[in-house]
């Protein structure tokens, strides 16, 4: 038996697979592209080229496309961010004390205690503290992230470059440019920029204690990672599945539940020509938006109904 993680985000939708020891059995990482239905049929075609849908015994759906991917495979368990983050930290390692999260779009700092998530916060607003930053500055530099984060870890130095802002970066990083500054070095300098602004800003009046986990999809980027280790003076893990961490707490929460019976739509969800429509609820105060998934006449799901009037009912 195998339970189901999915975390939907902005920049890319995961998929996860666990067995009965809540070990990861198969993972897919996929480019959301602005389209995330299509994402996680793409998955949920994927892992059904290898598993049958009866051997899934649950799902868990996380991030900030949950309830649409709850609503297309069908989620037992319907999850934020950061529960499903915390759960797959305290799998790992319950000893983890601080969590560091960057992605594309966003960061995130979670405060462990005894395997439990105690305080967190997040940035969701200025691109200057995530992923995007990083990957505009190494697309405009003509190296792939993977090279910039290699480079810039084995710079001796890093640029002063002024971080707060990801318009004003750009700014300081081409004057430094025209300036001679070395490639390594500039390189370097972004990473301790935004792993500043992470610090000033997501992180501010927290109090960090290892063992620090590094996770996300920048956690890949070796300078972010001697960034971060050069400012906090404390190693940094960086977990194997860090890419997909949300996922497999998603994954994980689900076998937890531990349902009798799974709403799981199985993996032909996949093959399915779904369509999305939306109406407004008028039966009280809240007037919802209620969005309805429907494939060929038949509802197969929907959300955005605070009270669950509709969701119930399928």
């Amino acid at each position: 038996m195998y339970w189901l993680g999915i975390d939907i985000g902005s920049i890319s939708t995961d998929l996860v697979l666990i067995d009965e020891h809540g070990e990861i059995k198969e993972s897919q990482y996929l480019r959301t592209k602005s389209r995330p239905m299509e994402a996680v049929k793409e998955g949920l075609r994927r892992l059904g080229q290898e598993y049958r849908s009866e051997e899934v015994g649950g799902v868990g759906v996380t991030g900030s496309g949950r309830h649409l991917g709850a609503a297309i495979a069908g989620g037992d368990v319907i999850k934020n961010e950061i529960t499903a983050h915390g759960r797959a930290v305290a799998h790992i390692d319950p000893q983890i004390r601080t969590v560091i999260e960057i992605g594309g779009q966003d960061s995130k700092i979670i405060i462990m205690e005894d395997g439990m998530v105690s305080d967190f916060a997040m940035n969701t607003v200025c691109a200057a503290g995530t992923g995007s930053f990083l990957d505009r500055q190494a697309g405009r530099m003509g190296v792939s992230i993977e090279e910039m984060g290699d480079m810039a870890a084995e710079a001796e130095h890093h640029a002063a470059i002024a971080g707060r802002c990801a318009v004003f970066a750009e700014s300081d990083i081409i004057h430094k440019q025209q300036m001679g500054v070395r490639e390594d070095e500039l390189m370097a300098g972004m990473c301790h920029a935004l792993a500043v602004t992470y610090m000033s800003n997501v992180a501010k009046g927290k109090k960090i204690e290892p063992k620090i986990c590094f996770q996300g999809g920048v956690a890949a980027n070796r300078g972010m990672k001697k960034a971060f280790e050069e400012i906090l003076d404390y190693e940094i893990f960086v977990p194997a599945e860090h890419k997909v961490m949300g996922a497999f707490g998603a994954a994980l929460l689900a076998k937890e539940k531990n349902v009798l019976k799974t709403r799981f739509n199985g993996f032909e969800a996949g093959l399915l020509d779904l369509e999305l429509t939306e109406h407004q609820c008028n039966g009280c105060s809240n007037c919802c938006h209620v969005t309805t998934v429907e494939s060929d006449g038949v509802k197969r799901g929907c959300f955005g109904d605070k009270c669950g009037k509709y969701s119930a009912m399928l």
